[in-house]
Order: C-alpha cells, then sequence, then structure tokens
C-alpha cells in the first residue's frame, strides 16, 4: 500500500465515505484498494489516532509536574505504539505514595546513589549516617530497605529494559495452568488443562480464552512463566539484563552483594509481575483478535450464503411438547398462513400433521420446506419427508435451516413492529422460511452476535466484536445490493450512507408514494441529501423502473459514461445489456478522461454484460442419510453428506442430522498442509465427510474431509481442547466449555443455559510508514 493510497482513503473516510462505497466506487482515487484493505486501514487509523490521544494527555501530565525536558518529549513523540508510549509514562504516572517515594522523602537517594555507582562502599557502614529516627529511619537496616525500593522502582520503571524483558519474555515464557484443588469434577470441561503449559507464541486463540474462562470460572490457576532456564539459586538471565543494564556485577565488593540482592527482589517483585499482566493482556488481545476475525469470516459465509430464491415456502420451527410451529410465505417473504401442529410426543398426532400440513401447501403453491435445526429437527425433517412421500405430486423440496438467533429476532421490537399480529413462538418460524428465501435479507434483523458462528464470542471485547461484524454486515449488504422497493428497514439501515433514520424514511416515502420509479426519486426522500445519494444510490436497486441502468450497480454519477458507450456502439442499452460480444469489443480505455479512470470504465462493462449480478453463489442443499437420527446411529466409516455450520481456527464444524455437529479437526481435511481451516470450506457448504469416531457419553463426532482416512484413526483427534472448546450441543447452546455454543435460537441453546462466557503491534511495513507520512505521524 503505497503513500498515495493511504492519503486518498484516509481523506475519503474522513469525509464521510464509507468503506463499501469507496471500494466500489473510488478506485482511480485510491489505487483500487479493496474492502479488506480498506478495513484494515480503517482499525490501523482509528488505533494510530488512539495512541496520539494518549500522547497528547501524557505529554501534557509530564509537563504539568515540571518534568517534561526535550530528550523525554522527544522519546515520547517517536513512541510506535500504546505499550511503548506507557513503558516511558510509568516513573511519571500520577500514583499512591509508594515505598520509594517515602523512601526519597526520607532522605535516603543519596545513598542508593552511593551505593549504585561506588560498590567498594560498605553499605552497612554508609547506610548507618542516614539513622534518623525523626524521619523514621531507626537503624541501618532501614536506611538500606529505603534505599533498595528506591533502586526497585528505577530499575523497574526503565522503559528501555521493560521492553526488552518483555519481548524475550514472550518469545521464551509460557502458560502454566493447573487445576484447582477440589474442583476437577466440577470443572470436567476443563481437563485437557488441569496440568497445561504452553509457550505464549505458540498459543492458539481458542486455548487462550478457554484458559482465561478456566481461570473465571474459578476451576484453573493460571501463571506466566518467564520460563528463564536458571540454575538453582543462580540468577536468571532476566535478572542478568537488569544487572547489565546498570552495571551491577559481583567483583566481590562490599556493596556487589547487596546489589545482586535488589535486582533479584526487582525481578522477583515487580518487573516479573508487571511483565505477567502485560503478557496477559497481550494474549487476550491477540486471542480476541483473531477470535473476531474468525467470527468474521463465518458470519460473511452465511450471510452471502446461496438464496433460495423468492418462492413460497413454509417455515418448520421443530418442538415436541409445545409442537411444531408452522408459518407459510409467499414469494415476496409475505406471510399467508401459520398453524401448530403436534406429531411427536407426547400428542403424536402424526397423521393429523400430515394432512395440515398437505392442505398448506396446496393451498398455496408451497415449493420450500425449510425445517429449523434445533431440537426435534430430525424428527420434523422425518415428518417433511413423509409428506413428500405420501404425496409426490406436491414436488417439495425440504432443506435443513439454521435457526440461530432465531428467537431473538422473534421476542425483538422490529418483529412486534413487522409481525405484530402473530405470537413470539410463529414469528421464528416466519424467520426460518425467509432465511431460506433470501439468507442475507432476514439475518441483518437480528444482532449479528446473536447468530452464533463464533469462537469464543462471549469472551471478547464487546466493543471490539461488535465493530468487526458491523463492517462485515456493511460489506455483504453492499457487495450483493439492495432491492430499494422491497428492502426491510434493518436491511436499508445497512446500506452506504443509509442510517436508521433514512431508512425509515425512505420506507414511510415508499408506503406513501409508491414504489420508487427511480434512483433519482430518492432525492424526495426527507433528509436524503446529496452526500447520503452520492453513497447509497449504487447499492441500491430499482427492478422494472423507469431506467434499467437503476437495476444494476452503475453509480448514477457514471450514467452519462454508459450514454457515451451507447452512442459509440450505436445501440440502444437495452440491446447492449447482457450483449456480451459486442460489449467485449469494446475498449475500455476508449472511455477515460478526467473525470472517470480505467477501473470504473472496466467495470460499468462487466455490470452491462451481467447487470445486477449476484455475488453469491448457486442454492443447493445436503440429504442426510436415512436412518441416521441421533449420534448413537453413527458408526466408524459411515460417508455422509452434511452441512459446515461453523469454522474454527481448529477445524470446521459439520451438521450431519444428528442434533449434534461433528468436526473436522484442521489436520483431518486435507492432504496437504492447512494453515487455514477457511481457505477448505465455508459455513453453508454442503460436505462429504466420512465417520472416524464417535464418544457417545460425551458427545464428541470425529469426522474427516479425507474419504480414504481409516475409521478409528486418531485422524481429527490432534489438538486435544479444542474439541471440548468447540463442540456445539443443539439443545444445551453449546458444551459448558464450548467455543461455538450456537446450539439454539439466539446463539443459547433452544433448551436453555446462556454460554458464561495488548496491545496491538505496531503498523509494519509499508502502510505504517504510509500513514505516518500522511500526516498521521505515529497516531
Amino acid at each position: 500500500m503505497r503513500e498515495r493510497q493511504v492519503d486518498a482513503a484516509v481523506g475519503l473516510l474522513d469525509g464521510g465515505a464509507t468503506v463499501p462505497f469507496v471500494a466500489r466506487y473510488r478506485k482511480e482515487v485510491t489505487g483500487a484498494l479493496d474492502d479488506a484493505q480498506l478495513r484494515t486501514l480503517e482499525e490501523r487509523l482509528r488505533y494510530l489516532r488512539e495512541l496520539e490521544e494518549r500522547r497528547s494527555t501524557v505529554l501534557e501530565s509530564i509537563r504539568s509536574q515540571g518534568k517534561l525536558d526535550d530528550e523525554l518529549e522527544s522519546r515520547i513523540n517517536a513512541a510506535d505504539s500504546k505499550a511503548r508510549l506507557e513503558d516511558i509514562y510509568l516513573p511519571y504516572k500520577p500514583k499512591r505514595r509508594t515505598k520509594g517515594q517515602i523512601a526519597r522523602e526520607a532522605g535516603l537517594e543519596p545513598l542508593a546513589d552511593l551505593l549504585l555507582t561506588d560498590p567498594g562502599q560498605d553499605p552497612q557502614t554508609r547506610a548507618a549516617e542516614f539513622v534518623d529516627a525523626d524521619k523514621g529511619i531507626a537503624d541501618a537496616s532501614a536506611a538500606l530497605e529505603g534505599a533498595r525500593s528506591i533502586l526497585v522502582e528505577r530499575f523497574s520503571e526503565d522503559a528501555d529494559l521493560v521492553g526488552e524483558l518483555r519481548e524475550r519474555m514472550w518469545s521464551n515464557g509460557r502458560v502454566v495452568s493447573r487445576v484447582r484443588d477440589g474442583k476437577q469434577d466440577e470443572g470436567a470441561k476443563f481437563a485437557d488443562y488441569f496440568e497445561f503449559d504452553e509457550p505464549f507464541a505458540a498459543l492458539p486463540s481458542h486455548r487462550i480464552l478457554a484458559l482465561f474462562r478456566g481461570e473465571k470460572e474459578e476451576v484453573l490457576d493460571l501463571s506466566m512463566e518467564p520460563d528463564d532456564g536458571a540454575e538453582q539459586d543462580g540468577p536468571t538471565p532476566y535478572e542478568r539484563e537488569i544487572a547489565r543494564r546498570f552495571e551491577i556485577a559481583d567483583l566481590g565488593r562490599p556493596a556487589d552483594r547487596w546489589l545482586g540482592e535488589v535486582v533479584r527482589w526487582a525481578w522477583r517483585t515487580r518487573v516479573l509481575t508487571h511483565l505477567g499482566i502485560d503478557l496477559r493482556l497481550r494474549l487476550r488481545q491477540a486471542a480476541e483478535d483473531e477470535a473476531a476475525r474468525v467470527f468474521a469470516a463465518n458470519l460473511r459465509d452465511l450471510l452471502l450464503a446461496a438464496p433460495a430464491g423468492m418462492r413460497a415456502t413454509m417455515g418448520l420451527d421443530p418442538g415436541f411438547r409445545t409442537g411444531v410451529k408452522v408459518a407459510v410465505v409467499d414469494g415476496t417473504g409475505k406471510v399467508v398462513a401459520t398453524d401448530t401442529i403436534y406429531p411427536h410426543q407426547p400428542q403424536q398426532r402424526w397423521d393429523q400433521a400430515i394432512v395440515s400440513l398437505e392442505k398448506l401447501v396446496r393451498e398455496h403453491g408451497v415449493d420450500l420446506v425449510a425445517i429449523g435445526n434445533g431440537t426435534a429437527s430430525r424428527e420434523t425433517d422425518r415428518l417433511a419427508a413423509d409428506l413428500i412421500q405420501r404425496h409426490p405430486d406436491l414436488g417439495l423440496t425440504k432443506i435443513s435451516v439454521s435457526e440461530a438467533g432465531a428467537s431473538v429476532y422473534s421476542a425483538s421490537a422490529y418483529a412486534s413492529r413487522e409481525l405484530p399480529d402473530l405470537d413470539v413462538s410463529l414469528r421464528g418460524a416466519v424467520s426460518i422460511a425467509r432465511r431460506l428465501q433470501d439468507p442475507l435479507a432476514e439475518l441483518v434483523k437480528i444482532d449479528p452476535k446473536s447468530i452464533g458462528v463464533g469462537q469464543y464470542q462471549h469472551d471478547i471485547t464487546e466493543t471490539k466484536l461488535s465493530r468487526s461484524l458491523d463492517a462485515v454486515v456493511e460489506d455483504c449488504v453492499n457487495a450483493v445490493g439492495v432491492d430499494v422497493n422491497t428492502a426491510s428497514a434493518p436491511l436499508l439501515t445497512r446500506v452506504s450512507g443509509i442510517g436508521e433514520g433514512l431508512a425509515e424514511n425512505i420506507i414511510a416515502h415508499r408506503d406513501g408514494n409508491g414504489p420508487f420509479r427511480s434512483r433519482a426519486g430518492l432525492k424526495d426522500v426527507a433528509r436524503l441529501g446529496p452526500k447520503a445519494f452520492e453513497q447509497c444510490a449504487g447499492f441500491l436497486r430499482i427492478p422494472g423502473g423507469d431506467d434499467p441502468l437503476d437495476s444494476s450497480s452503475v453509480h448514477p454519477e457514471s450514467y452519462p459514461v454508459v450514454r457515451r458507450i451507447l452512442e459509440s456502439a450505436g445501440a440502444e442499452l437495452g440491446t447492449l445489456i447482457g450483449n456480451t460480444r459486442v460489449l467485449r469489443e469494446i475498449k475500455p480505455a476508449d472511455f477515460v478522461d478526467d473525470s472517470v479512470g480505467l477501473p470504473t470504465v472496466t467495470d460499468i462493462l462487466a455490470e452491462l454484460e451481467k447487470p445486477g449480478r449476484d455475488p453469491r453463489p448457486t442454492f443447493k442443499t445436503a440429504t442426510f442419510a436415512d436412518g441416521v437420527e441421533k449420534i448413537g446411529d453413527l458408526k466408524p466409516g459411515m460417508r455422509l453428506e452434511g452441512v459446515v455450520t461453523n469454522v474454527a481456527a481448529f477445524g470446521a464444524f459439520v451438521d450431519v442430522g444428528v442434533h449434534q455437529d461433528g468436526l473436522v479437526h484442521v489436520s483431518a481435511m486435507s492432504k496437504n498442509f492447512v494453515n487455514d481451516p477457511h481457505d477448505v470450506v465455508k459455513s453453508g457448504d454442503v460436505v462429504k465427510v466420512k465417520v472416524l469416531d464417535v464418544d457417545v457419553p460425551r458427545k464428541r463426532i470425529s469426522l474427516t474431509l479425507r474419504l480414504d482416512d481409516e475409521a478409528g484413526s486418531e485422524r481429527g483427534e490432534r489438538g486435544g481442547g479444542e474439541r471440548r472448546e468447540g463442540n456445539r450441543g443443539r439443545n444445551g447452546g453449546g458444551r459448558p466449555g464450548g467455543g461455538n455454543g450456537n446450539g439454539g435460537k439466539g446463539g443459547s441453546g433452544k433448551g436453555g443455559g446462556q454460554r458464561k462466557g495488548r496491545d496491538s503491534a505496531p503498523a509494519g511495513g509499508a502502510m505504517a510508514d504510509a500513514l505516518r507520512r500522511a500526516g498521521f505521524n505515529n497516531r
């Protein structure tokens, strides 16, 4: 990323442009930076500006103390990370009176300086000179203790030293975990960490978050060990580094031994403690960043899953005692019928349920049956299969649909406004039907965190997660585009340049004046000014409107270019759209001018070739094996078809229709090394898997994508705690230690329990340099 690109992108973002708009319609300005690069730049820019704000606070604090000189100010201005800035600020940071401060007030700093600079002095003899009962220095030992406190503070607040020791400990240290006495049974879900240690740098994010959760639940004791390799009773490498820094060495001089003890005391009581806290924060931040990335990737895959299309659909929200909730929506998503049937225990009105469903299907011309994948899903799937078998003339297709978050939607204020006449329990069935028709349009109505495709999502900082997920939703919505005449308020709210208020105004205008006939008509919407129009117009579609271009992703500002292309080709728009032969003969460079660059013209021609192209894949379904309905039905060696429900750092979870997802460990995903499971599969993929192993009591299913793997092998069992951390139970919101936990609606599990739930490195390489050169030096 070059300086010019960064400068241009920052200028656009600061000017109110959104990432989707800049990525799609300002390629000439930014040098064709894509949305991923822009999001990275945006996040880094936020960090640098927070750093600059903190730098100003630090400078003002030290200046007010009268301690800011040119050298210190230069060091502060050169700090390129928050951690480095805090290291420099530490000696000047206002704090409660410390032992060192009390000792300085008692006049003991000259003693500390003397012994440090001249170890040939005898500590006891020189300390006796500072005895003063009025100052609280009763004897020479008290004087030496005060001098030690002064030096300990000095050693532990040396910014350069602390920074070096931190990096050394990060490279060589380890996290050590032990189970607390008496917690073995209660904390069995953390058994993989009862006797555990691993280097900081090697810990994957899911293990870090599992360890911290185990500590939070008072099952595990964690310690940050420096792995110093010290011989018994000998100084550690860290202590030797402190001593070297302050030119302390045991040369047999009177004060050498005392100074050596001061170094050891400083390391053990101050520096190690401080570094342990720092590295905890660093581990957590790294884990949260990775977990947020995994969640975002899964959410993107789910939102961009193939839509079944606007076909009449029946949604079935499975249940036993409370019955199966039924909702039928027409091709526009409008609710046309609802019902509740009781085919399962205890009522077991199977035939009556079949009759009811058949009647609804015939009456409303249903094509698809969407079955929620929660409790009683396989039993309900069998009901739908029986309906299809008894009435093949209906031409039905049944599909299992993730119902994660459906209960959150059902009880939301928006659902109350959208479906005011429906009981909360029936709204879930409506959501299940609609999310089969168009996953993106339906899922945007739900808080992304409630969709439940995350890895330890409840352990991630709320702000960090929300910002990451909101960006994903925004990018996905704008990548697909939105029909302005049918879109819901939540969907419109995610369009570039449109907030909640404008979305409501668009709908109010649509309701009061009829469907929009052109994009230009958007300018009549209350409070939708020129800036908002510029940002949103290209992402809003008007199929069947007055201008065919309004149903494409061509921005209105580029319509004149299209007119020039038409004149050059001697064609009408209607005959040029979709005419691949003619369009590919047109040279984009012929239409480049001072206002329109080559990337924009190239995009226009591609859009004319396939106007309104949907980037989502073609819809297809998985077929679950007959007779395989519960985990006990699985046998090693079985080959099954399933749907990827979630992807984590250690593998992928696959629904094979037994109410419990199986895990394909990263080591069983390919014959080649897999660095990131997302490179192999994504949420929603239909895959063929082989069962390697089944542990019914612990509800663990080991699967492989390599169909020639031998059943019962160790493939997929590597990684220890990963399985425990990630596997999910359909009925309980995920295993207690679970990393996924989207077992039922709302991400908490249909049957109950909500899961209980450092600083970033400086920008590297060209982007950091470009940001600094672009006027954001060290910010």
